[in-house]
C-alpha cells in the first residue's frame, strides 16, 4: 500500500465493495461531503472531486504538518504514537479511513445493512508531474458524462465543476485550479472539448 506523504498531490478514488452503490439518495451525497469536510479538509487541500453512485474521485494535496491547524482536526490525540507524523497528527491515510468508516456506519444504520461498504484499501496514486493536474481535473469532472449520467457536466450536481464555475465561497482550491487553465473561460473551453487521456492513464 502506497504511503500518503505530506506536500504531495494524489488522485484518491474508490468504489463500493462488489461495485455496490455508495449513494442511494441526495442525503447520502450530502452526508458524505459533510464528513469529508470534517475529516479531510483539515489535513488536505482539495482541487477537484466527483461522487458517482458507486464510486468517487478526489484530487488532493496533503498539507505539510506546519499547514495543519490542530484545532481543526477531528478529535486530535495528543500523545506520542509511532503511527503518527507527530504527537498531534495521525498519518494522512488514517483520516481517510475515519471518513469511510463514519460514512459506512451511517449508511448501514440507515439502510439496515452490515459489513464493509468500500473496497479496501482505498486507491491512491501519486501525481508527480504538475502538467497532468489539469487533465486529471478534466477526467474527474467528465466522469458523469463518460458514464452516461448526463450530457453536460453542468447538469451533474455532485462534482466540483459547478463550484469552480461559481463565485460562491468554498474550501475548494478554486483559484489554483483556474490558474492551471490560465483563466475561467479557458477552463470551461477545455472541459467542453474531447481530450486524449492516454498521457494520464497511469493515474486513472
Amino acid at each position: 500500500m502506497q504511503i500518503i506523504e505530506p506536500g504531495r498531490y494524489y488522485h484518491i478514488y474508490n468504489r463500493g465493495i462488489n461495485s455496490c452503490n455508495l449513494f442511494e439518495e441526495n442525503t447520502n451525497y450530502e452526508h458524505f461531503l459533510r464528513l469529508y469536510e470534517k475529516y479531510i479538509h483539515p489535513i488536505a487541500d482539495t482541487y477537484a472531486w466527483c461522487l458517482m453512485k458507486n464510486h468517487f474521485h478526489f484530487l488532493v494535496r496533503i498539507k505539510e504538518e506546519e499547514e495543519v491547524n490542530l484545532n481543526d482536526l477531528p478529535n486530535p490525540v495528543r500523545v506520542q504514537n509511532p503511527d503518527r507524523i507527530s504527537k498531534n497528527i495521525k498519518q494522512p491515510h488514517l483520516y481517510f479511513s475515519h471518513l469511510f468508516n463514519a460514512y459506512t456506519q451511517a449508511f448501514n444504520k440507515k439502510y439496515k445493512r452490515h459489513g464493509s461498504l468500500f473496497e479496501r484499501p482505498f486507491k491512491r496514486i501519486l501525481i508527480e508531474n504538475e502538467l497532468y493536474l489539469k487533465y486529471l481535473v478534466y477526467y474527474i469532472h467528465h466522469n458523469p458524462v463518460s458514464h452516461g449520467f448526463v450530457d453536460d457536466m453542468l447538469e451533474y450536481p455532485w462534482s466540483s465543476y459547478l463550484t469552480i464555475a461559481s463565485p460562491k465561497k468554498t474550501n475548494l482550491k478554486r483559484k489554483e485550479v483556474i490558474r492551471w487553465f490560465d483563466d475561467l473561460e479557458n477552463l470551461k473551453t477545455f472541459h467542453q472539448q474531447e481530450h486524449d487521456l492516454d498521457k494520464i492513464k497511469h493515474l486513472i
